[in-house]
């Protein structure tokens, strides 16, 4: 049996604002979704209030202020690199490591037979404390499924939360059998209300029960899925360890307006700024893209307000990452959806049928490497401009195709790296806006401690 550990960052979003805002500490904390919507992280305190997942911020300002609490707006740069190191850590106490999301992380000890885990989940803890500031609960089971439940308890039962760490190896089958019993069927990883709903219509109600249900019947009623959660359940692996992420199928690049938008000239700077973000993931894994999805919203929660919602797909000749090229589809993609008369809410962009770049066919009469075609980037130079750089260039010889493809690729990873270093948004296309009046609102975010030279804490 090999043993695998789930840890997880507690209330990561505000775990990570309390990093750099002690004062935060033992106060009712949220973070807030885009245009500072909805709350979508909650300290303790703020669920000892009553205060929900996704509940709308106008309902819990006035309980926030009675209770010296703070909503603050996502910051999302923040989370980003707080999570880079977060995992950094975590990945220092096995080799088999399996980035789950943003704040979860699943290890495998194979070949740790002679080691304490318990001790060595407590070790964990102590050294993400020490080196990051951040709060983690740690499970260790036999089986993915069971390390996450342990971590559930370790986060919430009064047995585990103190030390914040649960091994159900170290615990008698009565005591892991009466932990089971004693919780819902919902805290099984993958069971959501509906599956809940449906699991004790049939009188399948705690997590025990769940052990104990017959396989086959499981199957026939549900899904082999929820036959393997069960397998999963009495320590039999069905899930594998993925160490390198599966290879994307989509990239996705959308933001609700900070105001409501009626021209076309907004919609286009918003389109473009969503094409370059999702160009520059395309390049970062090595991608390039097939097809590219354009779609427009007005508002759905204001329904006396004319509705419409249009998508559009628009095939790409050659698989490309390049931003000029994806930034002109997107455009196109745009002008066959806009129509005058609405309030746009939200604008955004699909990339679809990824592959990496080089695993597609190249095209037949363009010698520049897949997916970086000269004369995309900029447009023609005006007539005038050219006759004039006649007379400077007489004599050079003109660059070939695949001299140009170069040059653009160059180009486009210097863009790369100097937005990576200085921030997304240093160096972007003219096409993208200027002042972006419609960008989304997020009046109550903290400083890019980690993330801004002109942020960075400074100690007096």
């Amino acid at each position: 049996m090999t043993p695998y550990a789930l840890v997880d960052a507690n209330n990561f979003y505000v775990s990570c604002e309390r990093v750099f805002a002690p004062k935060l500490r033992h106060r009712p904390v949220v973070v807030l979704s885009n245009n500072d919507g909805c709350c979508v992280a909650r300290s303790e305190e703020a669920k000892a209030l009553g205060i929900r997942m996704g509940q709308p911020y106008f309902e819990v300002r006035d309980l926030l202020r009675r209770h010296d609490g703070r909503a603050l707006s996502s910051n999302y740069a923040l989370y980003a690199d707080m999570s880079r190191r977060l995992m950094t850590v975590i990945g220092q106490f096995s080799p088999e490591q399996e980035v789950y999301s943003i704040d979860e992380s699943f290890l495998r000890f194979t070949g740790f037979d002679q080691w304490d885990l318990t001790e060595q989940g407590r070790r964990l803890r102590e050294r993400v404390w020490q080196w990051t500031g951040l709060p983690v609960g740690v499970g260790i089971g036999a089986t993915k499924t069971l390390a996450k439940f342990a971590n559930r308890l370790a986060k919430r039962h009064p047995d585990f939360k103190e030390v914040g760490v649960c091994n159900l190896l170290d615990l008698s089958s009565a005591r892991q059998h009466g932990y089971c019993a004693d919780s819902p069927v919902d805290a099984v990883w993958g069971i959501g209300g509906r599956w809940a709903a449906k699991l004790k219509a049939q009188g399948i109600q705690t997590v025990a029960d769940l052990q104990g249900a017959d396989l086959a019947t499981l199957q026939r009623r549900f899904n082999v899925v929820l036959a393997r959660t069960a397998m999963e359940l009495n320590g039999i692996p069905c899930l594998s360890l993925e160490e390198a992420p599966p290879p994307r199928q989509q990239i996705i690049a959308s933001r609700s307006f900070g105001i409501p938008v009626t021209e076309i000239a907004m919609l286009r700077e918003a389109v473009a700024n969503h094409a370059a973000r999702a160009a520059a993931k395309l390049r970062h894994e090595g991608l390039a893209a097939g097809i590219i999805q354009v779609l427009i919203a007005t508002n759905p929660f204001i329904p006396e307000e004319p509705q419409y919602h249009p998508a559009c797909c628009v095939p790409l000749p050659i698989p490309t990452a390049d931003t000029a090229r994806l930034i002109r589809a997107a455009l196109a993609g745009l002008s066959a959806l806009y129509k005058e008369g609405y309030r746009y809410k939200r604008a955004g962009i699909v990339l679809l049928d990824l592959a990496p770049v080089g695993a597609r066919t190249g095209d037949l009469f363009d010698p520049t490497p897949a997916g970086m075609r000269a004369g995309d980037l900029f447009s023609p130079l005006p007539a005038v401009a050219r006759t004039h750089d006649r007379s400077a260039l007489a004599g050079s010889p003109a660059p070939t195709p695949t001299a140009t493809g170069e040059r653009r690729q160059r180009l486009l990873t210097l863009l790369d790296d100097i937005n990576q270093r200085w921030g997304r948004g240093t160096l972007r296309f003219l096409a993208e806006g200027l002042v972006q009046p419609w960008r989304m609102r997020r009046e109550r975010m903290t400083p890019g401690y980690t993330t801004n030279w002109r942020e960075l804490p400074v100690v007096g």
